[in-house]
């Protein structure tokens, strides 16, 4: 779960200095292509998902703690961990490559699997004590 800390606090840092540096360009209108051009559009998403899975990352490390959760002894606790890793790199690096080349939005498939299969594990292993009728 450490890992998953660090890399929230990582993505926020490159969050901000990634914010900082497309900010330096974002005053010339046609930059890019202009405001709403497909590489503009990817550049911003990236940056913005910086922020969001380092509160993903967060959020899962909250979860963790609050559930009594070890990597070692949880069901799924691990296999998430990484996921979430995973897709944290994976987001903002596909949005750079697909505003690179088109053709490489494709690889979005493989940081929305894996986030999505994070996020249904915890979702499932914190549910599923509730369903059961106890508490988690």
């Amino acid at each position: 779960m450490q890992a998953n800390l660090a890399a929230a606090w990582i993505g926020i840092l490159l969050g901000m200095a990634g914010g900082a540096a497309l900010g330096l360009s974002f005053h010339r209108e046609e930059w890019l292509g202009g405001y709403g051009s497909w590489r503009r559009r990817l550049l911003r998403l990236g940056h913005i998902s910086l922020f969001g899975l380092a509160f993903v990352n967060l959020a899962f490390v909250l979860t963790a703690d609050r559930m009594g959760w070890t990597a070692a002894g949880t069901p799924g606790a691990r296999a998430a961990s990484v996921l979430f890793l995973a897709g944290a790199v994976l987001m903002p690096t596909v949005c750079g490559l697909a505003a690179w080349r088109r053709p490489l939005r494709h690889l979005f498939a493989l940081p929305v699997g894996s986030l999505g299969t994070a996020a249904g594990i915890v979702a499932w292993t914190v549910a599923s004590p509730l369903l059961k009728g106890g508490t988690p």
